[in-house]
């Protein structure tokens, strides 16, 4: 398998496992406060990686300090402020709105990418982003025009904008990570960094606002974030960012609305309509004009 295909499954990969955390996330929105779920998760990820991690990063100690910087702004993007930011908008918008405004991932993405990195982008990329967002839209408007006109924005609106472009800079950090720091030493060190910068607001969340209660549902939830939607799909996405570049690795992403709603009709019984198979054919005919050489 060359480096191509293994980065394009790994991208892939981390996209359905994100799908996943978006049709849980829906079925528990006021049982967790989102600065609570944001901490657990990324503790749950630092206890489990640990083992794997904490022998190879006490002896890279010198390189890490030599990096501290650098890892800590990719921490406080991609893990103190970014899922936080998701779960506050959660509170205060719709998921058609999220839906909405996750298309600017991407776009950040080969914007930076292009500016930072000079990656070129090419008519026919051109082509297929404008095909992806046109998918993404019929998807979320249920083929309706009136539907997407008459949408309104909310504060939560900005924050998920805000958000998205937090993600799309971690992503660009990644591009940016140095070769001495091997992807078990960054990730356990980034996930640490981030985790301890989010304690103290957790702090502030458990005292004066709301308390995590530790039932069934919330260990469920904070696990399955914490091992398979933090752990395995950022380690995950970081290598596939390695392996075929930020631009590429980004335009998979369009994919966690496709993944979202074949899930959502297995899981949660939500039935998939006509306009939805169309969008989803729509989203991958835009990916395999993009990646076209």
């Amino acid at each position: 398998m060359n480096n191509t295909t293994k980065g394009v499954l790994f991208a892939l990969l981390a996209t359905f496992l994100w799908s996943v955390n978006m049709v849980i996330a829906s079925g528990i929105k006021g049982h967790i406060p989102p600065i609570g779920l944001a901490f657990w998760r990324w503790t749950v990820a630092c206890i489990v990686l640990a083992p794997f991690a904490i022998k190879s990063t006490y002896k890279s100690f010198k390189i890490v300090k030599k990096h501290i910087r650098y890892l800590t702004l990719t921490a406080v993007l991609g893990i103190t402020i970014f899922n936080t930011l998701i779960y506050f908008a959660g509170r205060t918008t719709s998921a058609v709105n999220l839906s909405l405004i996750a298309i600017s991932i991407p776009l950040f993405i080969v914007v930076l990418s292009r500016i930072i990195f000079k990656e070129k982008v090419s008519n026919i990329k051109i082509v297929g982003i404008a095909t992806i967002i046109t998918g993404v839209l019929v998807l979320i408007s249920k083929g309706s025009l009136q539907a997407l006109l008459n949408i309104s924005f909310t504060i939560g609106d900005l924050l998920m904008l805000v958000a998205c472009f937090f993600f799309a800079c971690y992503t660009i950090l990644v591009r940016k990570k140095p070769d001495e720091l091997t992807p078990k030493v960054f990730l356990f060190s980034v996930f640490v960094i981030g985790t301890i910068l989010l304690f103290p607001f957790y702090m502030y969340e458990h005292m004066y606002y709301k308390k995590v209660i530790f039932n069934t549902k919330t260990v469920m939830v904070t696990t399955y974030v914490g091992i398979c939607a933090s752990l395995i799909s950022f380690y995950l996405w970081n290598e596939a960012i390695r392996l075929i570049g930020t631009s590429k690795t980004a335009l998979i992403y369009y994919l966690i609305p496709v993944f979202s709603g074949i899930l959502a009709y297995f899981f949660l019984n939500q039935a998939i309509l006509l306009t939805q198979i169309i969008s989803m054919g729509i989203i991958i005919s835009g990916l395999l004009i993009t990646n076209k050489k």
